[in-house]
């Protein structure tokens, strides 16, 4: 398994308003994930990103970071093997990413995916 991105994931109270403050400010645009709980905010210059999240439509937290892998089954199988709590199971989520979200033993919750398709 292999990393292939990591993108830091803000919980916000509210998405749009957050979504002003980052666009209006830090000049990010967004990229439409055509979801009102998630958006994806991104550097036009040099793709630096982050995701504004209120909730998580299936997962019972908020992750602190998401990971891109290559293989997110044996990335699950890993994790399950070291003994990490598995806070979500892995999953073929409707908005075409398959994911599962595992605590480390620092408490952090990273939700660990791989886009379908």
């Amino acid at each position: 398994m292999r990393v292939m991105g990591i993108i830091a994931d803000l919980h916000v109270d509210d998405v749009e308003s957050a979504r002003d403050f980052y666009t209006g400010f830090l000049g990010l645009e967004e990229q439409g994930l055509g979801l009102d709980w998630v958006t994806r905010l991104r550097s036009p210059e040099t793709g630096a990103a982050v995701q504004l999240v209120s909730r998580d439509a299936t997962a019972p937290e908020v992750p602190v970071v998401s990971v891109m892998v290559d293989d997110v089954d044996a990335a699950y199988e890993i994790a399950v093997r070291r003994g990490y709590e598995i806070v979500h199971p892995l999953a073929d989520e409707t908005w075409g990413v398959r994911r599962f979200f595992v605590r480390a033993p620092d408490g952090t919750v990273l939700n660990i995916l791989r886009h379908r398709g």
